[in-house]
């Protein structure tokens, strides 16, 4: 019996992943419960369980009397003797207590010790398994739908992806996996409740940390995130290494990286800029893939006004002002927009004037040596035509997928 116990153990402690010390303490427990339902008292009662061969024996210390008033602290001197034949009145006697006298109800009582013990340590080490990687992906396997919130199995337990976590518009069905990020673990009675979401941005960080090398390694740095989710995503990246170029390594070969992200996104579009210190410089960037005249900003105020060319307003706001919003997100900057006519007009651009530090002005680009507008210069190929005038890129005011080189 002690061999199977042993065994028993052995087996609880791979697959519950629960320590064979704390099964045998909870052995240890159950049989000092037993000797109290037994005896009404277990406070002069110890046990000692041999780890190795799984023989245990149960003793209780008891003191030597004439006449044994109480017999669980109590014993007579002629029933001392037979244990210790040097034992005299006022000596404290070790009784072993057999186990299998033991009732059937103090039995079924330390049985139901030993499974609370095993279903407590079980809670406890997922719990601590899961609270280990909160704030990281996991993948999951769609479960079942509870309403509107979805239950996700992790493995070893389920999590719940609320409706407000979900990305609207993404359908999914039962036995389908999933990348979620863990917001939360917390421990209950009933196990870990945990709590993931697809539309934290920190979502599209991790997993641009399992595609790309440079990011996992820390070669390049995700400086900034903003996102809509299932919409459009802006990531700022920095890289470390002067040789390394953070926005290609991203983007990968041929786009490889990037897109096995939308994919998993479901198509949700992602612009990669490049980090600068500069703020003035960085707020340029989170625009793309508008093109900037100037920027003006106030670091203390964290406010900044830009100044883009005509046409190039509607890209610049974005549908719905989506890309003016994400700009100010990723930058932290509440950004001010005009056209170049509108910022002329109100004497915030002056010709021949530049801006050191936080202020920006793209002189060069837009203007040639007489200082007049040079339209066959002020743009990319991708938009002026074959006359050399400047085409809008987006004339419905909304973002196309061929605005710059680093979205995708």
């Amino acid at each position: 019996m002690n061999k199977e116990l042993i065994e028993a153990l052995d087996i609880l402690e791979k697959e519950k992943n629960i320590s064979k010390d704390t099964l045998l303490e909870a052995i240890e427990q159950s049989l000092i419960q037993a000797c109290k339902n037994h005896f009404g008292k277990a406070d002069n009662v110890h046990v000692t369980i041999n780890p190795e061969t799984g023989d245990f024996g149960v003793y209780a210390d008891r003191t030597v009397v004439e006449a044994v008033d109480d017999p669980a602290l109590e014993i007579s001197l002629l029933d001392a003797q037979k244990i210790n034949t040097n034992a005299e009145i006022g000596d404290v006697v070790k009784v072993e207590i057999q186990s299998k006298e033991f009732g059937r109800i103090a039995t079924q009582n330390a049985k139901n010790v030993i499974l609370q013990k095993i279903r407590e340590e079980e809670r406890k080490v997922l719990y601590d398994q899961y609270y280990g990687i909160e704030k990281e992906m996991v993948t999951g396997v769609v479960q079942r739908i509870n309403g509107r919130n979805i239950s996700i199995n992790l493995g070893k337990v389920d999590a719940t992806l609320s409706e407000n976590e979900q990305v609207k518009g993404e359908v999914f069905k039962p036995t389908e996996r999933i990348k979620v990020y863990i917001l939360d673990v917390k421990d209950t009675p009933k196990g870990p409740r945990i709590s993931v979401s697809r539309t934290h941005p920190w979502l599209v960080k991790r997993l641009f940390e399992s595609e790309v090398a440079e990011v996992r390694d820390g070669t390049v740095e995700i400086k900034a995130i903003a996102r809509e989710a299932g919409s459009r995503t802006k990531i700022a990246v920095y890289s470390k290494d002067p040789d390394v170029d953070p926005v290609g390594a991203c983007v990968g070969l041929n786009g490889i990286r990037v897109n096995a992200i939308v994919n998993e996104l479901r198509g949700e579009k992602i612009d990669i800029i490049n980090w600068d210190e500069n703020q003035a410089i960085l707020i340029e960037n989170a625009l793309s893939p508008a093109k900037v005249i100037a920027v003006l900003a106030d670091p203390d105020e964290k406010t900044a006004l830009v100044v883009v060319p005509d046409n190039q307003l509607s890209l610049a706001i974005g549908k719905e002002g989506q890309n003016a919003r994400l700009a100010a997100r990723l930058t932290g900057f509440k950004i001010d927009i005009k056209n170049e006519t509108q910022a002329r007009e109100a004497g915030d651009l002056y010709e021949d004037e530049y801006y050191d530090d936080d202020e920006y002005y793209d002189d060069d680009d837009y203007y040639d040596e007489d200082g007049e507008y040079a339209d066959d210069a002020s743009y990319d190929d991708e938009y002026t035509n074959d006359a050399g005038e400047a085409d809008d890129p987006d004339p419905a005011g909304d973002e196309t997928d061929d605005g710059g080189a680093d979205k995708a």
